[in-house]
Order: C-alpha cells, then sequence, then structure tokens
C-alpha cells in the first residue's frame, strides 16, 4: 500500500470534525509528554523512532489494523520512514507533512462577529494555543496580537478588499513572536504597543490613546489598561460589544503573571484589573481572548474560542467573591508551573533587543502553550 500525506489543515480537519485518529508519534517520550496533537477522539502510541530503526515488528501487537495510521515526528523525516515500514506490512499510514513543525504553524480563520459596522475574525494557531484577530470596517482592518506569519493577514485583508491600517499588540508575547512590527512595515500600518513593555523600536504608544478610531468612527477601540500578566497589559474594548482581553482573561482562566519573576507583585495588579475595571464591563459582552489551553474545551458552538464576559465570571470561581488575599495565594500556587519554553528569547526579540533567522524562530516556539493560570473554576 502507498503512504499518504497529510498536511497540519487535514489533520485538524479531521480533529475538528470529531473523527477518530490513531496516532503513532516517534518523538522521544519527553517531547511526546510535553506537546502533542490534542484531540478527543485520538488514540495514542509513543515509540521513539530509535527504537523501530530495526523495524517496526514488536509494535505490531499495537497497532489497529483497521483504520489509518498517522505517523508523526518532529520535522517530517522519521515519521516518513516509519510510515513506509508499516505500509510495508499492509497496513494504512500516512504521516504528518512538515511534522510537529507544521503543527506548530498552522493557523486557520474563522468569522466570530458580524453586524453593520464591523465583522471579526479569528485566526486559531491550533498548535500552540494563540488567537489574533482581524476587524474589519468599511475599506480599512485593524489587526489584534498578529502571529508572525504575516502573509496570512494580508491574504485576509485582499479577500475582504480592504487595507491594514492599524495592528495593536496587547503586551509583549512570551510564548511566541509577534508579527506586529514585521506587518506594519509591508503594510504600513499603525503599529501600538504599551511603551511600559521596553520595545526599543519605533511604534505609537498605547499610553498615549484612550481609543483608536477609523472608518468614520464605525469602531472604536478603547485600551483599558489591564496589568496583570504583564505589568504593560492592556484589553481592547470594542464598539461595547466584544473584548479583546489579550492574556489577561481566557475563557478557562486567567493569565499567568509570574514571567517577570513578580507573582506577588503581579497578582495584586491583576486582582484590582479583574475586581476593578473587568468588573464595570456588563455581562453580554464577548470576550476574545489571546489563548487557549484546550481546543475542545473551550470551543464554543458558533465554532470559535470566545464566550460572554457572565459566562466566564460563572465558571471562574477566582474572579468572584475572592478576598486579595485568596486570590494572590491562588495565582502564586498556580504560577509554579512550567514556564513558556525559550519565554526570555522570545521575548527579547519581540522587545527589539534580539534577532533570529526563520530557522531560529521556528525552533524558539516549538512547544504548548504555559501563559495561563488555566481551570480555575
Amino acid at each position: 500500500m502507498s503512504v499518504t500525506v497529510k498536511t497540519a489543515k487535514e489533520i485538524f480537519d479531521q480533529v475538528l470534525n470529531g473523527e477518530e485518529l490513531f496516532i503513532l508519534d516517534v518523538r522521544n517520550t519527553d517531547d511526546f509528554k510535553d506537546w502533542k496533537i490534542e484531540g478527543k477522539q485520538i488514540k495514542y502510541l509513543n515509540v521513539p523512532y530509535f527504537d523501530l530503526i530495526d523495524g517496526v515488528e514488536e509494535i505490531m501487537d499495537q497497532i489497529p489494523k483497521d483504520k489509518e495510521i498517522i505517523v508523526v515526528c518532529a520535522k517530517e523525516g522519521s515519521s516518513k520512514m516509519v510510515a513506509e515500514m508499516l505500509s510495508d506490512k499492509g497496513l494504512a499510514t500516512s504521516y504528518l507533512k512538515g511534522g510537529m513543525k507544521s503543527w506548530s504553524e498552522y493557523l486557520y480563520k474563522k468569522e466570530v462577529y458580524k453586524d453593520d459596522k464591523m465583522t471579526v475574525f479569528q485566526f486559531v494557531r491550533v498548535g500552540k494555543g494563540c488567537l489574533s484577530y482581524m476587524v474589519v470596517s468599511g475599506e480599512e482592518a485593524l489587526i489584534v496580537d498578529p502571529s508572525r506569519f504575516t502573509e496570512i493577514y494580508k491574504k485576509a485583508a485582499e479577500d475582504e478588499d480592504v487595507k491594514i491600517t492599524h495592528i495593536v499588540d496587547s503586551h509583549l508575547h512570551a510564548d511566541h513572536i509577534s508579527g506586529g512590527r514585521v506587518l506594519a512595515e509591508e503594510t504600513g500600518a499603525n503599529y501600538y504597543l504599551m511603551k511600559s513593555e521596553g520595545a526599543v523600536f519605533d511604534f505609537k504608544a498605547l499610553e498615549n490613546y484612550n481609543k483608536i478610531d477609523f472608518e468614520q468612527v464605525s469602531l472604536e477601540v478603547i485600551a483599558i489598561k489591564t496589568p496583570g500578566h504583564t505589568p504593560g497589559s492592556v484589553s481592547f474594548f470594542v464598539n461595547d460589544k466584544l473584548l479583546f482581553s489579550g492574556d489577561t482573561i481566557f475563557v478557562s482562566g486567567l493569565g499567568r503573571p509570574d514571567l517577570g519573576g513578580k507573582a506577588r507583585e503581579w497578582a495584586k495588579d491583576l486582582y484590582d484589573t479583574v475586581y476593578n475595571k473587568v468588573s464595570q464591563i456588563t455581562d453580554d459582552v464577548i470576550v476574545l481572548p489571546s489563548h487557549y489551553a484546550d481546543f475542545e474545551d473551550e470551543v464554543n458552538r458558533a465554532g470559535y474560542i470566545g464566550e460572554t464576559l457572565g459566562e466566564i465570571r460563572k465558571q471562574n470561581e477566582i474572579m468572584s467573591n475572592q478576598s486579595i488575599e485568596d486570590f494572590v495565594e491562588h495565582v502564586a500556587q498556580s504560577a509554579s508551573s512550567e514556564t513558556p519554553p525559550n519565554f526570555e528569547e522570545i521575548i527579547g526579540i519581540n522587545r527589539g533587543v534580539e534577532k533570529a533567522a526563520e530557522e531560529k524562530q521556528q525552533e524558539l516556539e516549538i512547544g504548548p502553550n504555559r501563559c495561563a493560570v488555566h481551570h480555575t473554576h
């Protein structure tokens, strides 16, 4: 039987459709435990490639004979060889094109909101749990928290026949490299970031803006300073309808404030944000975060990651009726979990004090999202 090549998109579509999959992951055990293709309908077998160099005979009793075997490795080469070995045994096999590197870089676009003033698209980076957005109004577009894959946003703007005129980053990201500065250079758009985040290149400081207007003031974006995840974190409140919450509020938790080594001090800022600033926003506002932890747990019926603020408050006890002492203790305890891999180097690149070639950027970003104090309900 011939071996099939599968793209990250094809596998994600299968996951999204709830199909039962069998994945043979031939990366080493630590890498597999740390990060893998997630899905409730997926069955896994993890056997490092080096254990299979001499053949697949010893694992044949663990491999289903009646369904396709999807073989996955880091970059593609090892999985292709193992898939061919299994195919020689008469099994239906495929491998992930580009390996987990391609899984880390795949984004898909989903419309999340539309009215007579604006249309909003969410870009889901499924292998990283990162979310970015495009707000379209009239002939212009605003991009929120773009990934480094700038062509995706330019193509989306072209599809909508609009020009990207504004780009905002809610904070200095620690788990992925922002595309904000490059996208601004490529499109001529204004790029906004909090000055307090310490970036050394030219941008428009959000401290100087209470709102960003474009297209006949049909789309208002009010920057609410919401420290917590980082001291300069902001959220963006759009037309009293949507809250782009950055890494401050997630569908299933709050942003982790420990990446600067000041967990308790920044947790007090996060408490002030949640209890004094966000508490003023009504329950029917839709929260659109910059990250998620588990796609299948957090995706809503409409097919995107987002939830009303009222529902998030219900699900997360930490967001109501907590004393500041209990809140800080809870957040500090959760902050003892692993930090995002390479986060200091990634922050250096996003700040503009370090540079990295494309291949280095790929390596730095490999791995899961760890920016949240998740599942606090």
